[in-house]
C-alpha cells in the first residue's frame, strides 16, 4: 500500500485524473437529466479518478513488469490491433447494434457530438473503471497476472449482468447469450492489448469499435 503514497505515483495519477476529469465534460454537458452541477461531477470524476489510476501506477508494472504507457508499438502488433478492431467492430454493427438500438436508442449517438462526447467518455473512464484499475489492483492482490485477467473480464460481465438486471425491459435469452459473448470478447482482447502494448495501444482498438457508431451518428445530419 505503501506505493500508493510514493511521489511520483501521486504526480502520475494527478496529471491521468485530470486529464480523464476534462475527457469527460462533453458527456456530463450533455446528461440530460444530470442532477447536479458540472464542476461537482467533474470534482468526484478526479477524486475518484486518483484513487483508481493510483492502483494503475502503483501496481501495474510492479507486478507484471510490463510498462502502463508503451510510446513505441510495433507495428506487427499495431496492424494486429488495427485488423481485430475492424473485424470486432463490423461484428457489433451487424449482429448486436441493430437489436440494441431498437431496445436502448439513448445509448446510441444521433451527431457527431454525442459520438464524440461517449467516445471520450468510454476511453477515458469506462476503461480506467473496468479494465486498467481492477487488473493492477486484482494482480497485486492474487499477484497471478493470468488470474487476474480473468477475474477482470468477469468484472466486466458482473456490470453487464446487474445493467440487464435493472432493464426495465425483459431481456430475452438469446439476446443476453449474445451481449455476454461480445463482452466477454471485447474484455479479453481490451487486456490482451493493455498487457501487449499498454494504454495506447487498447485505446486504439477502443476507438475502432467506437467508430462503428460514427457511421449511423453521421446520417442524422
Amino acid at each position: 500500500m505503501r506505493r500508493l503514497a510514493q511521489p511520483e505515483v501521486l504526480k502520475a495519477s494527478a496529471i491521468a485524473s485530470l486529464l480523464t476529469a476534462l475527457a469527460c465534460v462533453p458527456r456530463l454537458s450533455l446528461w440530460p437529466d444530470r442532477n447536479a452541477p458540472i464542476w461537482y461531477l467533474e470534482a468526484v470524476l478526479f477524486l475518484g479518478g486518483m484513487v483508481l489510476w493510483g492502483f494503475v501506477f502503483a501496481w501495474h508494472t510492479a507486478y507484471t513488469q510490463r510498462p502502463v504507457l508503451t510510446l513505441k508499438l510495433s507495428p506487427t502488433l499495431l496492424m494486429f490491433a488495427t485488423l481485430a478492431g475492424i473485424v470486432a467492430a463490423i461484428g457489433l454493427y451487424f449482429l448486436l447494434d441493430p437489436i440494441l438500438r431498437q431496445r436502448t436508442p439513448e445509448a446510441y449517438p444521433t451527431s457527431f457530438e454525442q459520438w464524440l462526447a461517449k467516445t471520450l467518455f468510454g476511453l477515458s473512464f469506462l476503461q480506467l473503471f473496468l479494465v486498467f484499475a481492477p487488473f493492477a489492483w486484482l494482480t497485486r492482490l492474487i499477484r497471478k497476472p493470468a488470474v487476474a485477467a480473468a477475474l477482470t473480464v468477469l468484472l466486466g460481465v458482473a456490470v453487464l449482468a446487474l445493467q440487464t438486471r435493472s432493464s426495465p425491459l425483459p431481456v430475452p435469452a438469446a439476446l443476453f447469450a449474445k451481449q455476454l459473448l461480445a463482452r466477454t470478447i471485447v474484455g479479453s482482447m481490451s487486456l490482451w492489448f493493455y498487457w501487449r502494448g499498454g494504454i495506447l495501444l487498447v485505446s486504439w482498438w477502443g476507438l475502432l469499435l467506437e467508430s462503428r457508431l460514427l457511421v449511423d451518428a453521421l446520417n442524422h445530419f
